[in-house]
């Protein structure tokens, strides 16, 4: 059943406590949360990709229209930050925070879980509005389940510049994930603007209908890094294990490298997935 749109979309704190930024998720899709980022990390991850940044062009090179229209023309997204940015694989994704969050969402219900992907969005002047969707349609069953499915991913959005609603802000319709039909995406005028300073993040369910807003101006770049988890029994976007360099993924963390799948995957119910001869994979590779 829809319900009428909100104005603005709340915020929380890093301190606010986690049932409480959980329960504005179950009631409205998603939250922002204000400073996840430090300005210090922000200038420290911007100087980590300046490089490949500069190299990437915009634009999508898929071969499908409808895919290359969703990731934007003057759009640029930039994969595998693990590998690109040491403040994201040592800092962001040592987020206490975000792991208490994932750990709060996916436990229970389904076990353990993994990043799906990471990327920089940099939306351009010029750039239309994203067609509107629900991150769970990556995974097509989902979709008919509805609302009573599971958690099969959430994301954190985090601004690394202003979010306005004139430089692409992220179209967000609060109360979508509680819809009965996951087929209905709603339309633009549904939609609200996750307007952001840098340094927040917007935390939302993979239920909830969203897309990147359209930059109506001339000369201002909408720059954030989403980063989306699903539960350890779904494949993600991104295949980090031939990605990320042996060697940068032994100085990482056993909840990061788990969360990369160079651990093994325990889902509720199961003796474990992403195994090397029924054993832990960390231990097959020296971890």
């Amino acid at each position: 059943m829809k319900t009428e749109t909100p104005s603005s979309l709340r915020s929380v704190t890093t301190s606010t406590p986690i049932e409480d930024i959980l329960a504005i998720v179950a009631e409205d899709g998603g939250v922002i949360i204000k400073n996840f980022l430090s300005a210090d990390q922000i200038a420290r991850f911007n100087a980590d990709i300046e490089e490949p940044m500069a190299a990437l062009a915009p634009g999508s090179t898929h071969a499908l229209e409808m895919i290359a229209d969703f990731h934007g023309a003057n759009t640029k997204r930039l994969t595998n930050l693990v590998t690109h940015s040491k403040t994201f694989r040592e800092e962001i994704l040592e987020q206490d925070l975000l792991h208490v969050l994932c750990d709060a969402t996916f436990l229970e219900e389904s076990g353990t879980y993994w990043m799906t992907t990471a990327q920089v969005i940099e939306i351009g002047p010029g750039n239309k509005a994203q067609m509107l969707h629900r991150d769970l349609e990556n995974w097509y069953p989902f979709i008919g389940m509805g609302p009573s499915g599971p958690e099969v991913a959430v994301n954190f959005m985090i601004a690394f510049t202003d979010y306005t609603e004139e430089n692409g802000a992220t179209r967000v319709i609060p109360g979508s994930h509680r819809w009965d039909d996951f087929e209905d995406r709603g339309t633009p005028a549904d939609t609200i603007p996750a307007t952001m300073e840098a340094g927040d993040a917007f935390f939302y369910s993979g239920k909830t209908v969203h897309g990147g807003g359209a930059n109506v101006t001339a000369d201002q770049y909408r720059r954030g890094v989403a980063f989306a988890l699903n539960p350890g029994f779904l494949t993600g976007e991104e295949a980090y294990p031939f990605l990320v360099d042996m060697e940068i993924a032994k100085q990482l963390s056993p909840r990061v490298q788990r969360i990369l799948g160079f651990r093994s995957q325990y889902p509720i119910g199961s003796p474990g997935l992403w195994q090397v001869d029924y054993s832990e994979l960390g231990d097959y590779l020296a971890l």
